[in-house]
């Protein structure tokens, strides 16, 4: 018997960031000759291929002195080169599952999905199997896709327990124009998260690197001096307050892993339900009985972390076009949400 699967896949779930792209900056030296740059970056980085460059330079993710460049410009003494390349992949077996996907969107270059809780995007650390990109492959394999590598090239994810939408690359050369506009932040996400406590103000914006957390290389944490991890902004505003938990909408700057989780604990506003950070037990409200039943009835009701990838914009990598994507909170959400409108309405009642 045959064994039917798709491909490889670089398992990168170590990279704080997610957006799976990397970033090189070079100062060439003031001994160096006129040279290609294609042949420059080649000979200076690690394991990189011609056509890695050569789609790097056609999606104008090639800088000198902060300007795109061909491939065929040649480099001289003192310029500054840098470039975004998406990860190459590494030896992880990827075989097609029929697993349930809400496609938003898709044509020859990229596909939208509307990712469900509980399906992690990519295998590694123990979740070799049943993940986004099985999905994919069987998707792929029983449309017919045209997908050069079966099942589909990541440039961002979201957590297991996030639900909402996602882009992904069918070929190398989308793969390479969406990780630039990732790398840029041009691109454009929204996000909606239930979160402990309430607000003084109606809006606002949270800045602090984010990096491991020392003591459980799990979990991410802010360091507020910036002695380590990466910068990470995150804006987000006030939509609707029920006294004891809000209704948040956030805007990412960057894409640090766990970025609005980690954010707003540090905030003193945890996500409802997130156990990894703090958000699984009661923060807020009163100490009856009553109260703590209806609480953990939502707990019940979500068993996860309240957040939603809600909206995603970017420019199409062949049409140039903007698109943008909407979707509904999810189910589990919408009751959650439901049951805090009531419970804050007979508390007003009762007055």
């Amino acid at each position: 018997m045959t064994e039917d699967f798709t491909g490889v896949y670089s398992d990168s779930s170590e990279e704080e960031n997610t957006e799976l792209f990397e970033h090189y900056r070079i100062v060439v030296d003031k001994g160096q000759t006129l040279m290609r740059v294609d042949k420059f970056l080649q000979g200076r980085l690690e394991n990189i291929s011609r056509n890695r460059v050569q789609q790097a330079a056609k999606a104008g993710s090639i800088l000198v002195n902060d300007k795109p460049v061909k491939q065929n410009y040649r480099v001289k003494p003192d310029d500054v080169v840098s470039v975004v390349l998406s990860y190459p992949p590494r030896e992880v077996v990827i075989y097609p599952e029929d697993i349930p996907l809400d496609v938003v969107y898709e044509d020859d270059d990229v596909i939208v999905v509307n990712k469900q809780a509980g399906l992690v995007v990519h295998p590694g650390h123990g979740n070799f199997n049943g993940t986004l990109l099985n999905a994919l492959a069987f998707h792929f394999k029983e449309n017919s896709s045209q997908v050069e590598n079966g099942f589909g090239y990541l440039v961002h994810r979201i957590d297991k327990d996030t639900t909402g939408l996602m882009v992904v690359a069918k070929n190398e050369m989308a793969q390479t124009v969406l990780a630039k506009q990732f790398f840029d932040h041009s691109t454009q996400r929204r996000y909606q998260a239930v979160v402990w406590g309430d607000f003084d103000e109606d809006e606002g914006i949270i800045e602090g690197n984010i990096g491991r957390n020392i003591k459980d290389r799990v979990a991410m944490t802010v360091f507020p001096d910036g002695s380590q991890g990466k910068t990470a902004i995150t804006h987000y505003k006030v939509l609707e307050r029920f006294r004891y938990v809000s209704l948040v909408e956030c805007r990412l700057e960057t894409g640090r892993t766990h970025q609005i989780r980690v954010h707003f604990q540090y905030m003193g506003h945890p996500l409802f339900n997130d156990a990894m950070y703090g958000g699984n037990i009661i923060l807020k409200g009163t100490t009856f009985s009553k109260y703590r039943q209806f609480v953990d009835n939502c707990f019940a009701e979500i068993p996860r972390h309240c957040l939603h990838a809600k909206m995603i914009g970017f420019v199409h990598p062949s049409s140039g076009k903007r698109m943008m994507f909407d979707s509904e909170l999810p189910d589990d959400m919408k009751t959650v949400l439901d049951r805090w409108r009531r419970y804050v309405a007979s508390r007003n009642d009762e007055k």
